[in-house]
This record gives C-alpha cells, sequence and structure tokens, in this order.
C-alpha cells in the first residue's frame, strides 16, 4: 500500500503556490475516524494510482470551510461524517452530483440521494446511543442510565460528556433525534437538565466515548460503532440504546461544486460506494453498518432490528433553517454559561 500523504488544507496550498512541489490530484476531507480515512485513502491509490492528499475534520468544520471556499474549493470530495451537513452543503449549491450508480445500495443510503438531488449519497448507518464506564460507575455507586431521561438524574452531575452540536455531526444528530422524539419545547428543557450533569463539550463527536473508555469521565453520546470499537479493545464500557427510542446517522459523501479534479472525485465516489471498499472497516474497528447490499456487515455492529429506531427525518433536520435555528436555541439555551 501506498503511503497516503496527509496535509492541511493550508499546507496544500502553500505547496501548490510554491511551483509545483507537491501536486495531489485528489483532495480529499474526511470526517470518519482517522484510520478508517487512512486506510480508504490508501486502498484507493493502490486501487487507481491516484494520489490522495487528505484531511481529517468534525462535519461542522467542513461544512463552514465548504461555504467559505465557494467558488474557489481548495477540496474535491467530502467523504464522511452525519448526513444533515451534506443535505445543507447540496441544498446551499456548495456540492454536485455525482452520477454514481446507487442500485446496489440500501433504500436509506439511496433515499440521501433522492433528498439531495444526487449531491450526497449514503455511505454506512451508525445508531445513536449512551455508553457508560462500568468500573467507574461500580466505583461511586451510580445506577447506570436506560433512558435519556435519565440523564437528568442529579446522580450523574459531572460525569456525562458530549460534543458540542456546532461542530459535531454526532452532537447535532443528538440534538435532532431529542427534538422529534420529545418535540422541541420539551427537548430542549431536557438537554438544559442533562447539560447541568455535563463536564465537557468537546468538539469530536467521538471523543466523549474515548474519554469514558479511559475512565475520564462515567457516560457519553455519541454513536454505537465507535463505543463497540472501544469496548472490544477491553475496556468497561457498556452500551445502551434510550428506551425512548433513539436515532441514527446516514453518514455522506459528495463533490465539491467547482472540484478541480472531478473526474477523479468521481472515482472515489464510485470506490467508496464500493462493496469491496465498505467491507474492509472492520481491518480498522468500523463496525458501522455498511450502504452498500453486498458489503459484509460485521457481526460486532450495532443490531437494528432490536434497537427502537425513531423515523428520521432527514429532509427537515437537514435543512439549513432548521439547523441554524436548533443551534441557536442550543447556544441560548443550553451552552455553558448561560
Amino acid at each position: 500500500m501506498k503511503k497516503t500523504t496527509l496535509i492541511s488544507a493550508l499546507a496544500l496550498s502553500a505547496a501548490l503556490s510554491a511551483g509545483g512541489a507537491f501536486a495531489a490530484e485528489l483532495n480529499v476531507v474526511c470526517s470518519n475516524e482517522q484510520d478508517w480515512c487512512d486506510l480508504m485513502a490508501g486502498n484507493f491509490e493502490d486501487k487507481t494510482g491516484i494520489s490522495v492528499a487528505m484531511v481529517r475534520k468534525s462535519t461542522g468544520e467542513t461544512l463552514a470551510q465548504v461555504r467559505a471556499e465557494a467558488g474557489n474549493p481548495k477540496i474535491d470530495v467530502w467523504w464522511g461524517g452525519t448526513g444533515d451537513p451534506h443535505l445543507i452543503a447540496a441544498a446551499e449549491g456548495l456540492t454536485q452530483p455525482s452520477g454514481a450508480d446507487t442500485s446496489e445500495l440500501l433504500g436509506w443510503a439511496q433515499n440521501l440521494a433522492e433528498i439531495s438531488g444526487g449531491r450526497t449519497i449514503g455511505i454506512h448507518l451508525g445508531v445513536l446511543g449512551i455508553a457508560y464506564n462500568e468500573d467507574i460507575l461500580k466505583e461511586k455507586g451510580i445506577k447506570p442510565p436506560a433512558c435519556w431521561k435519565d440523564l437528568t438524574d442529579p446522580q450523574y452531575k459531572g460525569e456525562i460528556q458530549v460534543a458540542n452540536p456546532n461542530s459535531s455531526g454526532t452532537a447535532y444528530t443528538e440534538l435532532a433525534t431529542i427534538v422529534q422524539i420529545f418535540g422541541e419545547d420539551d427537548a430542549f428543557r431536557l438537554l438544559k437538565e442533562i447539560g447541568a450533569n455535563v463536564n465537557s463539550y468537546t468538539k469530536s463527536g467521538s471523543a466523549p466515548s474515548k474519554a469514558v473508555a479511559r475512565g475520564e469521565t462515567g457516560i457519553s453520546i455519541g454513536f454505537e460503532h465507535d463505543m463497540v470499537k472501544l469496548a472490544r479493545a477491553g475496556f468497561p464500557l457498556k452500551i445502551v440504546s434510550p428506551c425512548e427510542g433513539t436515532g441514527y446517522e446516514v453518514g455522506g459523501v459528495s463533490i465539491i461544486e467547482g472540484a478541480k479534479n472531478l473526474d477523479e472525485a468521481k472515482q472515489w465516489v464510485n470506490f467508496v460506494l464500493s462493496a469491496e471498499a465498505q467491507s474492509a472497516g472492520p481491518q480498522v474497528g468500523v463496525f458501522n453498518i455498511p450502504s452498500n447490499s453486498n458489503a459484509t456487515i460485521p457481526p460486532e455492529a450495532p443490531a437494528v432490528e432490536s434497537i427502537k429506531l425513531i423515523d428520521y427525518d432527514f429532509a427537515t433536520y437537514g435543512a439549513t433553517d432548521t439547523r441554524e435555528r436548533l443551534l441557536s436555541r442550543w447556544d441560548k439555551e443550553v451552552k455553558p454559561g448561560n
């Protein structure tokens, strides 16, 4: 496998300005976990001979970059991260249809493509859940949570960690999920009560569960496939699907409008939608549900048939006005210091 070039967008720009000292053929922003980013880029290079310059950023950061660079993008394709920001980019004309064949994809992946007019396509499904460190809770005599409402209990004060929905697609999925389950006003009251027990709002959606695994905090909210990876590594992590029901992400892949390496970007999309590419996830502990119907589903993946999933409204909660309104309200009512 060729060594993937991992550089920042700033470094890439500087290198290109320096007279071609480095000329990547495809510039990718990856909103998946770093080891999955690295493996997929390396596999793509091996298969196509196209070199990849990749940087890892959260979905919120990437959406901000794509907006800032509209008309003169420095990246060609955005791979991974929750579907809502991808849908927002599509609605704002910041991405373009890839023309990829979706006939082998599962319905929820095709649905993302239909909503966006083909500008983003589903690559995986991840279920939102709660994780807790069994050793910490036992040591402190704290009963594990089973439901969203349990997280408001004063016994969890200072024990919960979750990401900030302004930067994290995971946390925005949590926000939109709780709004859909409880109704908006009740949801924000609940989020404020949970917030009283939160010790930190992180930038990254996977960071809280890593902190729980390391014993730095007792409870996290995040995607269950990330939690499974940590539990399989031997950490004392237990996973809960909230009793009231829970939401889920459909991760997306999008080609940026004005991409300078369009043909290579289309090859990337076709590759990451293939059963071959998606089936490689377990090699680096990726246990989400792949979108290609012919891909191998890891046995460690959350059993969605046994989880109470809501009918997540991607069209509504992936709309710019809805997202901006909910984030503004979160900043005013939930964000620390208010």
